[in-house]
């Protein structure tokens, strides 16, 4: 197999802060850019963005739910189908969900690796929690 060579990635940072130097937005580079993507993309509901039906996720949702432990695993797929079909520049390595029964919380942990960059494997762990019980 191959090896892929990428070039790198660049997104500007979306708190919008003035870099020091240059005056202009700060950016967020190669493993910052996808990491923050990811989480958009895990934090996105389903028809959130015009002309893509298909981009978004059930997570938030899913926080009122009686069972979370049943629907852990449906949301663990329907991580793994949205970070294959959407985000190109890495490969998915695992998906977990825990399930936080009392206060109907979900710690949410996505492994990746980048693609065509000489990066470890990254992991991003967020905390979900419903802002109304």
């Amino acid at each position: 197999m191959a090896v892929q060579i990428s070039r790198a990635f660049k997104d500007i940072s979306l708190s919008f802060t003035r870099h020091p130097v240059t005056n202009d937005v700060t950016v967020l580079k190669n493993e910052d850019a996808i990491k923050r993507s990811v989480i958009n993309l895990c934090r996105t509901r389903i028809n959130e963005r015009f002309f893509n039906d298909l981009l978004g996720t059930s997570i938030e949702d899913s926080l009122f739910e009686t069972n979370l432990n049943d629907i852990s695993s449906f949301l663990e797929r329907e991580i793994t189908v949205l970070l294959k079909n959407f985000e190109p520049r890495i490969r998915l390595t695992n998906v977990l969900i825990d399930s936080i029964v009392d206060s109907h919380e979900l710690q949410i942990r996505i492994e990746y690796e980048i693609v065509g960059l000489p990066f470890p494997t990254q992991n991003i762990e967020f905390l979900l929690q419903p802002t109304r019980i």
